[in-house]
């Protein structure tokens, strides 16, 4: 009978998506080889269709032929199904309060920055000023949280910086947008992100910002927003 050959880990994920960056930054802390395949979003393919019937989204974490959806959800998996093969991402089970501080700190990154990103480039006038206000301050209240820390659980590297770090990527296009500098509102932030660009899972995850502005431009093409 021959071999089966087909990949034991499989992400479905999409160039510049931050939250499929998540997972390749988890999937890499923990050195797991996986197949990366690429998904056209205009025209979803069946396998994702069948891996994530409910949402119909990026990314999936295929583990031994079984779907695993949403981002957080995968990161914290990589985390758990590999609990040896490097440091935990999320702090161990014997302190469930950190751990749950990790969570919250990770459930508000994705639950304000992309709200504000999206509004910052679908919409114009006051909406958009709006958004500008609404995303510093999200960052102001991050940056508060992680003043005295080098990361976000400490000395060590850890889920709420996986969950954040790729949105950075995306600062030149929100200062672009919204006429202001992330530096100058949020240096603390700036100078983490600098600090987790220096971790080659970070460098070889992350989108090249200039990209990132160009697919924000085809956005807003698609979507008659006047630049």
């Amino acid at each position: 009978m021959a071999a089966d050959l087909r990949p034991e880990v499989v992400l479905l994920d999409f160039w510049v998506s931050p939250f499929g960056q998540r997972c390749r930054i988890a999937l890499a802390e923990k050195g797991v080889p996986y197949e990366y395949r690429e998904e056209d979003l205009l025209n979803k393919g069946d396998l994702l269709l069948r891996s994530n019937p409910v949402h119909k989204k990026i990314p999936v974490l295929l583990h031994a032929g079984r779907p695993v959806c949403e981002s957080l959800a995968i990161v914290q998996y990589v985390d758990e199904a590999w609990p040896d093969a490097a440091p935990p991402l999320l702090p161990r089970d014997d302190d469930p309060y950190a751990r749950a501080q990790a969570r919250f700190w990770a459930d508000y990154i994705d639950k304000k920055i992309y709200d504000c990103q999206t509004r910052l480039w679908k919409l114009k006038g006051d909406a958009q000023e709006q958004a500008k206000k609404d995303l510093i301050e999200v960052l102001e209240t991050l940056e508060a949280e992680l003043t005295g820390k080098p990361y976000f659980g400490g000395d060590n590297f850890g889920f709420v910086d996986v969950a954040l770090v790729p949105f950075t990527s995306w600062f030149p296009t929100y200062e672009k947008l919204g006429g202001f500098s992330v530096e100058k509102c949020c240096p603390k932030i700036v100078a983490w992100a600098k600090l987790c660009r220096e971790r080659e899972s970070v460098a070889m995850a992350l989108t090249d910002p200039d990209k990132v502005f160009e697919f924000v431009q085809f956005l807003q093409s698609k979507f008659g927003v006047k630049q």
